[in-house]
């Protein structure tokens, strides 16, 4: 497997606030790259940019994949743009812009030189209303509220997309991920068979089972034996639950992987078994996210050695 970086922190000195791309700007990106690269990372993940934004003309794009290519750390994934309504079809009030944020991507890989992209199915959550974060006893949008249609209407255009994206030769990784119909093993298997095209498969961010709720709806181990197979991508993130059971609530702090609830041992001895031999992207989440990146890559690099 190839151990990649998800990036998420948005500083680097003196640079800060530049964390939606996943990568720093100019003035400082060759130190950053180096410092990435010495950790043990083997490639990163983009955010997609559209043509009409900053960063997303052809020669910029070009550019970018020069940079990263020469300093050893090709884009692996590039993720659609959307974290805030997630880019499924389910509510057709976001169907066309979600659409266009999937062409981005598209669009995006080609030219950088990804080889798939990473999505979610995601639907934009009200704040007013139980569910909208992690860790309650409800979920908006999930699958256990789910009509049979919604998971009709995210195939009908995944179909589309992915036979687009087929022609220029790309795979798509839809997230495990709360707040939409592709959040726990059952569904997610189930959503990939309606969709039913050989370059869609799952990225499974198990950090995002284990969150969705107050009390997961399975574990992790057993959600990895169940998807291994159908794996394209990973995100891999740990976490610590603190569980309030008087409130409900749970509530969950970040770590690196070896020092949180989720056993990446078990998992990801249990993908390659499986025969994945994809990325296993090393997702950062605030603080002094290289240390802690570090941390989880000697973690990786033991296991997959030992």
């Amino acid at each position: 497997m190839r151990i990649t970086y998800a990036a998420r922190r948005g500083s680097y000195y003196p640079s800060q606030g530049w964390g939606a791309k996943g990568i720093p700007p100019k003035d400082v990106r060759q130190e950053w790259l180096a410092e990435v690269r010495a950790i043990g990372f083997e490639g990163l993940e983009i955010t997609a940019s559209a043509a009409n934004e900053p960063g997303g003309g052809e020669a910029e794009i070009a550019e970018l994949r020069r940079e990263i290519e020469d300093a050893g750390l090709p884009c692996v994934a590039v993720r659609t743009a959307s974290r805030v309504t997630g880019a499924g079809f389910v509510n057709p009030r976001h169907v066309a812009r979600h659409r266009e944020l999937h062409l981005d991507a598209i669009r995006y890989a080609r030219l950088i030189g990804a080889p798939l992209y990473a999505t979610t199915l995601g639907t934009q959550v009200d704040p007013r209303l139980p569910g909208d974060g992690h860790g309650e006893p409800t979920s908006q949008h999930g699958s256990r509220e789910a009509r049979a249609d919604d998971f009709e209407r995210n195939a009908r255009v995944m179909r589309e997309l992915a036979d687009i994206a087929a022609d220029a030769g790309l795979e798509i990784a839809i997230e495990l991920a709360q707040h939409s119909v592709f959040d726990n093993s059952w569904s997610v298997l189930h959503q990939l068979d309606l969709i039913d095209r050989p370059n869609v498969g799952v990225n499974a961010d198990l950090g995002n089972l284990y969150w969705t709720y107050d009390v997961p709806e399975e574990t992790a181990e057993a959600a990895m034996l169940a998807l291994a197979r159908r794996l394209k991508y990973w995100h891999c993130k740990n976490l610590l639950r603190v569980h309030v059971p008087g409130l409900n609530r749970a509530i969950f702090l970040q770590t690196a992987l070896p020092d949180g609830d989720l056993d990446y041992r078990f998992l990801i001895t249990a993908a390659a078994r499986a025969g994945y031999q994809g990325c296993i992207a090393i997702e950062g989440g605030g603080g002094d996210e290289l240390t802690r990146a570090a941390r989880s890559v000697s973690y990786v690099k033991a296991i997959l050695e030992g």
